[in-house]
């Protein structure tokens, strides 16, 4: 693994660039303002130390910024990251989208080989014109961003529909500061299995009931599961007949006339 100052060597030997642009069009959308503070400043930092096909080593920054592992798998989630190993070298999506390099300027990056593995396993990857640039602005490319950006805020209504749901349910079950990569990926893996809508209920079954983890919604919808117990309108058919079974009140089993008999005494003849 690289340390800081060798990054920081290893970037200056390949004339990387000291500027990096941000552009409104990532960092002013839903899906970024959601993202905990500490994730969005990961994403500054990731992107002002890529390289100039924006791919960047990830752990020198967390290291040199002091921030948690679960951000980095929070902007993986996110889609805003891509691996492209297992040593921690990423791929930022938007780089492309945000930075044009000239082309009398631009270096490689030492990574350029994992850029082209098949896009099957990481997708979002730049294209080989990408990198072919003149230095002039790229009209087709900021076009695209303003259509994205439109994009974004035409489907806003989708997102608080089939995303908020979650983050809020996750925010008010755990707080803020508990949602972060690792619970998502739990997460995600319970909407495989689960679907959303038996998810979001199982999340307000936990806030109920004041459950302390992701772990407490998994083992509600576990117990669900093992009941046969397939959506919110079952599993809510199956609770008030339990509730009706407890309010209930006991009847006397009846007993044969022998065992009656057996019962009878001086002081009880019946």
């Amino acid at each position: 693994m690289t340390s800081s100052g060798e990054l920081t060597r290893r970037c200056n030997g390949r004339k990387m660039g000291n500027r990096r642009m941000i552009s409104k069009t990532v960092t002013q959308t839903q899906r970024f303002l959601r993202l905990p503070l500490e994730a969005q400043a990961l994403y500054f930092h990731l992107i002002q130390n890529s390289d100039d096909d924006g791919v960047v080593e990830a752990f020198p920054v967390v290291r040199m910024i002091g921030v948690s592992e679960d951000s980095l798998g929070l902007l993986i989630v996110k889609e805003f990251i891509r691996p492209l190993n297992d040593e921690m070298v990423y791929f930022i999506v938007d780089f492309h989208e945000q930075n044009t390099v000239r082309k009398d300027r631009y270096s490689p990056s030492i990574y350029k080989h994992l850029l082209e593995k098949p896009p099957e396993k990481y997708t979002g990857l730049p294209m080989d014109n990408q990198t072919e640039t003149t230095g002039l602005p790229n009209i087709s490319q900021y076009k695209s961003s303003q259509d994205n950006l439109s994009q974004s805020r035409s489907s806003q209504n989708d997102e608080d529909e089939h995303e908020n749901p979650i983050f809020e349910k996750l925010k008010s079950a755990f707080g803020q500061m508990s949602v972060n990569g690792t619970m998502m990926e739990e997460v995600r893996d319970l909407l495989e299995i689960h679907g959303k809508e038996l998810v979001v209920y199982a999340l307000e079954v936990t806030i109920l009931n004041a459950g302390k983890s992701i772990r407490y919604t998994r083992s509600i919808l576990s117990n669900w599961q093992g009941l046969g117990l397939r959506t919110v309108e079952q599993v809510k058919q199956h609770e008030e007949q339990r509730q009706k079974l407890k309010q209930s009140p006991k009847q006397a089993v009846p007993i044969s006339r022998e065992e009656w008999l057996k019962t009878r005494t001086e002081e009880n003849p019946f």
